[in-house]
């Protein structure tokens, strides 16, 4: 048995939930014990699921086979609101009008 912490943030809300997995458990089964969900009204319709998940920063490409160990962070990673090159843009063209 290990005890992870599950990581999950919006702009409005962030939550770590630490969680007791059972020998065997991997990364997607340890983020949907933590019934993130039911924790913040609008995150019912977050697909938990199918999201992407990271260790300490790191990408999982297969979280259904990673197994955590003692003491890690999963993070669960939700799709960006704007992309980087074009926010960057956005702030150069604002600062550029000044």
């Amino acid at each position: 048995m290990a005890d992870v912490e599950i990581a999950f943030a919006t702009p409005e809300c962030q939550v770590i939930v630490r969680v007791t997995l059972e020998p065997e458990m991997n990364a997607r089964q340890a983020v949907m014990r933590a019934d993130l969900p039911a924790r913040h009204a609008a995150w019912a319709d977050f697909d938990f699921a199918l999201a992407p998940l990271g260790i300490f920063g790191e990408r999982l490409r297969e979280p259904e086979v990673y197994l955590p160990t003692e003491g890690e962070r999963i993070e669960v990673y939700r799709p960006l609101e704007i992309d980087p090159k074009q926010a960057r843009r956005e702030r150069a063209a604002t600062a550029s009008s000044r």
